[in-house]
């Protein structure tokens, strides 16, 4: 079993969901202390609906977004390395969560949700690499890349996992 990240910048909807597909997901973890967007379709509520229309679990677990303090001082500073630290120290405090997302992740194929492309310069990397710690469980990061390159074989249900962290 593995478990995937997504963002969804620079993707709609209609997008977003063929990238689900790709990577047989079952459930997508939204992981945003607020999931709101200004991005149609990507608003709790709507995404639950469209998501659950489309043969998707939806689960939001906020205690795994980023602090506000810490995003806050991140906007000051633009300190990567600084908000990784401090977001792995509070990360460190919600070792319960950790082992539920765990858990759901051994039981079905999860999605971590954010909505930065680069899942290096997001915290769902950082969620997704306390999950692999505490369960080893293996990583995978989907990516829109992938839709150029696997669209054909959409009807076939092939996975196309982007990125790997070990």
């Amino acid at each position: 079993m593995s478990i995937l990240t997504i963002g969804y910048e620079g993707l709609d909807i209609e997008n977003f969901l063929t990238l689900l597909r790709l990577g047989n997901v079952e459930t997508v973890v939204d992981i945003r202390e607020l999931p709101l967007s200004r991005k149609k379709g990507f608003s709790k509520n709507g995404l639950r609906e469209i998501l659950n229309t489309n043969g998707f679990a939806y689960q939001h677990i906020s205690e795994l977004g980023c602090p506000k303090s810490i995003r806050d001082q991140y906007r000051l500073d633009g300190d990567w390395q600084r908000y990784k630290k401090d977001f792995k120290r509070y990360l460190a405090s919600q070792s319960e969560v950790i082992s539920q997302l765990s858990e759901m992740a051994e039981n079905a194929h999860c999605a971590l949700l954010c909505f930065e492309a680069n899942y290096r310069m997001c915290h769902r990397s950082l969620v997704a690499d306390a999950v692999q710690h505490a369960s080893g469980i293996e990583v995978e990061h989907l990516q829109a890349s992938a839709l150029k390159t696997e669209v054909p074989a959409i009807r076939h249900m092939k996975p196309a996992l982007a990125g790997r962290t070990n």
